[in-house]
This record gives C-alpha cells, structure tokens and sequence, in this order.
C-alpha cells in the first residue's frame, strides 16, 4: 500500500457523523478529540502455553545449585570444578547447553578485564554464558535478558569467603535459564538472547561488555532486561507482597546527547525515554490473571545511587529497565554467613520464595515474547513542525515485518503517566491528527496481522 495521509479533522469527522459528532468507530473524550481507550493486551493460546510451562522446581533447582558452590566471586577461582565462579560458569553451561538446537545456540563470551581499583585490583578473566535463540522472520531485531551468576560478601574484594548469592543473584540467573529452556523449541519472529553475566559485584563488567560488543556490531538491540534481586517477597519487617515486582525504568536517557537535551526540553519528553516506553509496554502485555503478578514501575534508572545490569545498555543508548523484588531485605544481601544476637545474615536460599520468582519469570517471558513476536518499535518518529497549526503531523519508517498490519497513533495528556487514547491509522507512514501537540503528549505503534502491538515509539521535531 503507498504513502497515504490520515485526515481527522473537523471538516472529516463532520463527514462520518454516528449520531453523536464523532468519526464512527471512535468515542470522544472530552476536548481531547476522536480515539478509543488504549486496553491491555491479553496473552493468547501460545502465549498462555509458554507461561504453564514456568517450573518453580527447576527455578528453585538451580538457585540451590548456584548456591551450592560457595562463592561465585569474580576474583574467586575459574579451575576448581566444585568451588568458585568458574564451577559456576561450567554448570550453566552445561544446563544451557542441554537446551541448544539449530535455533538456539549456547557459547562463552570472554574477555581479559584490566584493572579497575579496588574491586579489580588485577587482571582477570570474565565470561558471560549467552543463549542465542535466533528470530525466524526479523533475526536482526534483539531482545535481551539477563542474570548476574557472581555473588560477593561483606567485603566486596573477599573472594575466599562463602558467598552463596541466592538472591543477589542465582534468582535471576533462573529465572534466564528457565525461560531458555522453554523458549528453545519455539520459533518466535525476532531474535532473544538469554545471559547469565560475572562481574556484576566488581562494577557491571560483563553486562558491559555484552553491550559494548553489541554496539560494535551494530546491532538492533530494541529492549534488554535485568532480573536482579529477584528471589523474596518478604521485606525486612517480616511484611509480605508475593504479587509485586518493581521495575526501574529511567527518565532522562543516560545516553541523551546535548543536542537531544535542548530538544528534550524544548518539546518535553522527561518522562517518555525509551526506557519508559518499555515499562508501559510490560504493564500493558505482563499485568494479567496469565502472570498473576502486578509491576510497580519505578522512575528512577535504579534504586537510590546504586546500579544493576541494564546500565551499561542504557550507556550505549539501548532501551532498559530492571526487575527487583517489592522491598529489599539487607541482612540477606552482601553479607558474610553468620548468625548475631539470633539473627541468621547471609544471601541463603532459604530466605528465597521460589513461588515468586516463577511469577516473576512469567512477567518476564510475557514481556519478551510479545516484544518478539509483535512488530518492531516504529523508527524515526517525527513530528513535522514547517508550520504553526493547531493540528499535529506525524511520520515515520515503515517496519520491514511481513505479517506488519498497520500502526496506530497514541496520545495522553501531559499529567498522565500512561497512554490512554489511540487512532488507527491503517498500513500509513503518515498521519494529521485534530489535536494540537502544544496539549498531549503523541506516539507511535505498530501492529500486526494478529493484533500484537510494539512499544511506543516517542516523536521528535522532523529536522
């Protein structure tokens, strides 16, 4: 279908009137114009399946095994087959592995990190395991998602000391695994890569490896997501919420340019970072009786001056966020085994609720299996602005998906924190809109022919 304009302007709407003043087929909300409620998008039957194959026993398997090899410190040992990091990066490996097929391949990523004082005080090697599992019809579409498999004590250059990490991060870990294990025999449209990195505890080593070796390759890597600290419902006051999990998703990019700066505060979009669009499409695909699980998005890159995973992706201007359990509990994370006046310290798998971190590993593949089986996120967005009018333009590339059905224009006033109306323009790369941009907030996103939607893709002023 060519290039073609959609029209909903006043003269328009008078041209279809239902009876009540509007286009048919849409409602009017107040003075924000013709449009329909934006709605979650519900699970469908494959979708459904993925998420009853989620196994709290394997999860909980492998968080005793990563525990079970006392300290999978960075600087700990890599050639002792029963203790240290490197008996951990062999097991998972070896697990991995069991689930590799023409589709999914399953390698070491290693790399000599220099030192970095004072938790790098000397050369050493680090290896991330990577799951490949290749997209069919849009492989060069990535999505990610990780675990940190190290685990650190009270001292954080302690590398001798047992440090079992079930929380901090084995949960996480499992909950990677677990999805690459369901998700290997099946074929979705875009690429998805499952990773369990090291060097996480010594200052985001792996992850950033991963992402600079991303960047390298010019690759499309479209949403990346950590699980970290994802093991425990219950909080330090004994207080439990086995039904939330947080996702830390930031504002103004980390990556933002001076130029995207002026612009952003030129135009607003303070709170409409890819990161942000993430996080309103993993409440829109991941919140639903499938999952059983609510997500608390939290605006902030990560918890308050502290950091995860998905930083070095935000680095390289990739879209990322972070899983972390509802409310942390302190004497279970970098501390040293011990027990003091009764009270039991230690990152223990005991302390670990292996019923929530399955929820939260169904949170994680309803996000990551719409995002790749949907349409990518719409590219080069813009809003043209050659002229001062009331109405507003917008335009953008045509996604190169076979199955891609059309794209539907979103909008919100500027004090929500969510999209709440959209229009569908049809198979366009174009459309005017009777609402002018001075008052909402717009975006754009794709759909295909069986309804699947892509995150929002954000405009900015055509250049």
């Amino acid at each position: 279908m060519g290039t073609r304009r959609t029209f909903l302007s006043a003269s328009i709407a008078a041209a279809a009137l239902t009876g009540t003043g509007v286009p048919a087929g849409a409602e009017q909300v107040g003075d924000r114009g013709p449009g329909k409620p934006v709605r979650p998008q519900q699970p469908d039957a494959e979708l459904r399946a993925i998420l009853r194959q989620v196994d709290e026993r394997r999860i909980e398997a492998i968080v005793r095994k990563l525990a079970s090899f006392g300290t999978r410190h960075t600087l700990s040992a890599q050639d002792d087959p029963a203790r240290g990091i490197g008996a951990a990066r062999d097991w998972i490996l070896q697990e991995m592995s069991k689930s590799a097929n023409e589709n999914m391949k399953v390698e070491l990523q290693s790399y000599i990190q220099q030192p970095v004082p004072p938790r790098v005080p000397e050369p050493v090697r680090i290896t991330n395991v990577v799951a490949t599992l290749r997209g069919s019809t849009a492989p060069e579409r990535i999505y990610v998602v990780s675990g940190h498999y190290d685990s650190r004590c009270t001292d954080p250059n302690d590398f001798t000391k047992d440090a079992p990490g079930a929380n901090d991060d084995a949960s996480g870990v499992a909950v990677a695994m677990e999805l690459a294990r369901i998700m290997a025999r099946r074929r979705p449209e875009a690429t998805i890569v499952f990773a369990a990195v090291a060097g996480e505890e010594q200052g985001l080593h792996g992850a950033r490896h991963m992402a600079t070796q991303f960047k390298a390759a010019n690759a499309d890597v479209q949403a990346m997501f950590t699980n970290d600290i994802v093991g425990s419902s219950t909080a330090d006051d004994g207080t439990r919420d086995p039904r939330t999990i947080r996702l830390f998703a930031e504002g103004v990019p980390t990556a933002e340019t001076p130029a995207e700066a002026n612009i952003r505060r030129s135009v607003g979009g303070e709170n409409d970072s890819t990161a942000r669009q993430l996080s309103r499409f993993v409440r829109s695909v991941a919140v639903n009786d499938a999952t059983g699980m609510n997500v608390r998005v939290i605006y902030r890159r990560d918890r308050y001056l502290r950091g995860g995973d998905h930083i070095p992706f935000l680095e390289q201007a990739y879209p990322a966020a972070r899983f972390t359990e509802p409310n942390e509990n302190f004497a279970h994370q970098h501390q040293d085994v011990r027990v003091e006046n009764g009270v039991q310290f230690g990152d223990l798998p005991e302390f670990c609720d292996f019923s929530f971190i399955a929820r939260v590993a169904k949170v994680n593949a309803a996000t990551l299996w719409s995002l790749a089986t949907a349409p990518g996120t719409p590219k080069a967005v813009r809003v043209n602005t050659a002229a001062l009018t009331n109405e507003t333009d917008l335009l953008w590339q045509r996604g190169t998906e076979p199955d891609l059905a059309g794209y539907e224009v979103v909008w919100r006033e500027t004090t929500d924190n969510d999209w709440t109306h959209y229009i569908d323009v049809g198979n366009t790369t174009t459309a005017k809109i009777d609402l002018s941009k001075d008052n909402v907030f717009f975006g754009v996103r794709a759909y295909d022919k069986a309804g699947h939607r892509s995150p929002v893709a954000f405009p900015t002023p055509q250049s």
